[in-house]
């Protein structure tokens, strides 16, 4: 932020020196340096709390996503020295068999597949129960009508 090299800083202090005193320097440099560690304090603080904020965002997934797009053979290779680590210290190498992840995705879907599968069915047996209820209460009003007619007295035409 500030570029202080050491001919500044030599400057400072006997600008400081000539101005306070030298009785009053080592306090005037104890206050300074109190200041300072309080700025750095809050700045750590600072920028401790905006990382925290951006990982609950999931800025560093979408950080993750950019590199592996724009370099997906480097992403690639990170990926196979992760996994060359983790064998090394012993870690079970089926975690990284491609057969299992597979399978377990394999049979998830099959699973959600099963479930949709028996929804479809239980609304299309559903919506068949409801069309023969009303194909039955038609065919109960027709019957009335016929015996309403049947009922009625007939009269003579001629």
């Amino acid at each position: 932020m500030f570029d202080l090299g050491w001919t500044e800083l030599l400057v400072i202090g006997i600008v400081a020196l000539i101005v306070v005193g030298p009785k009053d320097l080592p306090v005037l440099f104890r206050n300074v340096g109190r200041w300072v560690g309080r700025a750095r304090g809050m700045a750590r603080e600072f920028s401790r709390a905006m990382n925290e904020a951006a990982d609950e965002a999931g800025v560093s997934d979408i950080q993750k996503s950019f590199k592996a797009a724009s370099n997906p053979i480097g992403s690639a290779m990170d990926s196979v020295k992760d996994a060359t680590k983790d064998i090394a210290k012993g870690i079970d190498p089926t975690k990284y068999d491609p057969e299992s992840e597979t399978g377990k995705l394999a049979a998830d879907r099959a699973e959600k597949a099963r479930k949709i599968q028996a929804a479809t069915a239980r609304s299309a047996a559903e919506r068949k129960a409801r069309e023969a209820e009303e194909a039955l209460r038609k065919a109960e009003e027709y019957e009335a009508a016929l015996a309403r007619d049947d009922a009625a007295p007939e009269t003579d035409k001629t």
